[in-house]
């Protein structure tokens, strides 16, 4: 059984203080760097093509103060084609800013994406202890998407519609400044509005997009534990769980939904009442004789064509608050250290794309993500990895100077672990563990529940780091080797086995990138799993479905063992991989092993006098520390609670 950590849900962000969102959203600068230059040739586009819509209004003055006044046919025939000529310039110019955008940005949500796959796989199994995957999930699916929606349309068009304004305004001035007056009063009314409803609609995007995050773990974890809901007859009340969460999102979108009527009253009705305004006084301009009838329908014109500009304040500040609590999410992900041993040993954070560090430190250098969405544009493959992630450590001289007499295989010297989140006045789980098992050796590790066992397994292929201590493996300490390094000498099996949604023969060949077809059937014979994976309806070749739920527990747990055991690694760690088994498959899967361990230094959890008997020691882990290392029968003779615990009485007790 497997030790429980210590562990608390991600921090609620939504009472922080208000972050700037311009601030936020300047952190995607080295995504869209690298595709700046279209961006920017699509922003000339819109704009050109939005200042052809203040042209109009000028065509018109010409057309109504010249031809019409004049009763000319051919004058008018002629302002109609420069008129059908604009618009079409018009939209020819939107339809090639549309294009140049598509395929750039499509590029840079795939490279965002990427990033944040590659950067979750990189962090600690301290971060995912504490972090609900549906908030994961929601952070590379549904966040990435608006901000998707943010590169294509209001990131160009606050600024095409500020310089539509800006322009406009100057025509507006230009023609009659005092009707232009009247028209640009509800300015400065409406910018206040703005900030106030930017700082309110923020906090209301961050709260719902956290329900989201918080709405797909509970959808999750209703789907893979759907037999476990079943079984026990708690579907109302999940049910019950999934309508307080759905009801709670509606509130915060209904929310969002009146701040965003509140502020588009305000923008529509104060300019059609500067409208309103201008249109009574310029007609009694006009008829005084003060100003031309041409120059009334142009000046309502170009106000008309700044209505859409103005409206859209809205909606773009609503889609910009919306991106940057997006870009905050992505950037909380981002931001938390990927820890990856350096050739010195040396802790560094983040992830690395092309060849330099994303994120890992708050507000780091991710100027280089540009080179990771450069990739996804041009449809490369991203970089796999670190380039020293799998370089071994030239500069340690236990690195490779040979293990001396005594020190081989897998040594715990004064190791100490508390997990990250422990108050810090809390013992620590494993104290003072110094423990050899030696080359060739299996050593079976025996507690009660609750005793670290799990977590010190846990320790050899740096799902952890001690808190205190050293570990090594044939004499190089750990601490020197990077993690891909270290995962590639150590193979683990766990008690609770994890399989993905792939074919029986993709499943146990993850153990190993070199592995052939013959060491898939010598791992597959190990584990006593021949049998049954060759009576699949396509044999290695059969989709074993999500988390292998078509599966019993026993296939499950004996591919998941073959998987430790395909690569023929140096060190196997088991975490009582065998408890799922039957009696007589028990028996022949021991057997298989005890020759396949013959040349692997073997940690194995053992809680049943049947997996004990595979090890040459055994150690007996209690309080923390490692209480006696001997046989199974010198430990049922001299010590009180080994015997206790490999009797019935230990495993009713387990």
């Amino acid at each position: 059984m497997a030790d429980t950590a210590q562990t608390s849900p991600p921090p609620d962000r939504t009472d922080l203080p208000q972050r700037s969102a311009v601030r936020s959203l300047l952190r995607l600068w080295p995504f869209i760097r690298p595709v700046r230059a279209r961006m920017g040739t699509a922003a000339c586009v819109a704009v050109l093509a939005s200042c052809i819509s203040l042209v109009i209004p000028l065509v018109l003055k010409w057309l109504v103060d010249g031809p019409v006044a004049e009763r000319d046919p051919g004058g008018v025939w002629l302002g109609g084609a420069f008129l059908l000529l604009l618009g079409l310039a018009e939209a020819l110019l939107f339809g090639l800013r549309r294009r140049l955008v598509a395929r750039p940005l499509a590029g840079v949500e795939a490279a965002m994406r990427e990033a944040l796959y590659r950067h979750v796989q990189r962090l600690p199994v301290a971060f995912h202890d504490r972090w609900p995957s549906g908030q994961l999930l929601s952070r590379g699916t549904t966040d990435l998407q608006l901000l998707r929606m943010f590169f294509t349309f209001p990131l160009t068009f606050l600024l095409v519609n500020g310089v539509t304004i800006l322009v406009g305004a100057v025509i507006l001035m230009v023609q009659r400044w005092s009707l232009g007056l009247v028209l640009l009063a509800p300015l400065p009314p409406l910018m206040v509005l703005c900030s106030v409803f930017e700082a309110k609609y923020g906090r209301a995007a961050r709260q719902a997009q956290d329900q989201v995050g918080d709405l797909t773990t509970v959808v999750e974890e209703s789907v893979l534990g759907i037999r476990i809901i079943k079984g026990f007859g708690r579907h109302r009340s999940q049910a019950r769980s999934f309508r307080k969460l759905t009801h709670a999102l509606r509130t915060s979108e209904l929310r969002k939904a009146r701040l965003l009527a509140w502020i588009l009253v305000f923008i529509t009705a104060l300019p059609e009442l500067a409208i309103g305004g201008a249109l009574v006084l310029g007609s009694l301009q006009v008829a005084d004789g003060a100003l031309s009838a041409g120059t009334l329908v142009a000046f309502l014109s170009t106000a008309l064509a700044l209505r859409w500009p103005v409206e859209s304040i809205g909606f773009l500040l609503a889609m910009s608050n919306e991106a940057a609590t997006a870009t905050d999410r992505y950037f909380e992900v981002m931001d938390e250290p990927a820890v990856e041993a350096s050739s010195t040993g040396r802790e560094t954070g983040g992830v690395r794309v092309g060849g330099v560090r994303v994120g890992g430190i708050k507000g780091g250098d991710v100027r280089a993500a540009d080179a990771h969405a450069a990739n996804a544009r041009a449809g490369n493959a991203p970089p796999t990895g670190p380039p020293d992630a799998t370089a071994r450590p030239t500069d340690t001289p236990a690195s490779h100077s040979p293990a001396a007499p005594g020190t081989g295989g897998l040594v715990f010297s004064g190791v100490e672990f508390r997990y990250p989140d422990a108050p810090p006045d809390a013992p620590p789980l494993l104290k003072d563990i110094t423990l050899h098992i030696r080359p060739g050796e299996t050593m079976a590790l025996v507690g009660a529940t609750g005793s670290g066992k799990t977590t010190l397994t846990a320790l050899v292929p740096r799902l952890y780091d001690p808190t205190a201590g050293r570990i090594t493996l044939d004499g190089r300490d750990l601490a020197t080797l990077s993690r891909d390094e270290a995962r590639a000498l150590v193979a683990v099996a766990f008690e609770e086995p994890t399989l993905f949604s792939a074919t029986a023969a993709e499943n146990v060949l993850m153990g190993s990138e070199d592995a052939q077809d013959s060491d898939l059937r010598r791992a597959l014979a190990v584990a006593q799993a021949e049998g049954f994976v060759d009576a699949l309806p396509e044999g290695s070749a059969t989709q074993v479905g999500e988390q292998g739920l078509s599966l019993s527990g026993g296939q499950r747990q004996r591919l998941a063992l073959a998987r430790a055991v395909v690569g023929r690694p140096r060190f196997l760690i088991l975490d009582d991989p065998l408890s799922a088994l039957d009696v007589h498959t028990e028996a022949l899967v021991e057997a298989a092993l005890r020759r396949a361990l013959a040349a692997t230094t073997a940690l194995v959890v053992a809680h049943r006098p049947s997996t004990v008997l595979l090890a040459d020691r055994v150690a007996l882990l209690s309080g923390g520390r490692i209480a006696a290392v001997g046989t199974h029968h010198q430990l049922l003779r001299d010590h009180p609670e080994y015997a206790v615990l490999m009797s019935g009485e230990g495993e009713s007790a387990r």
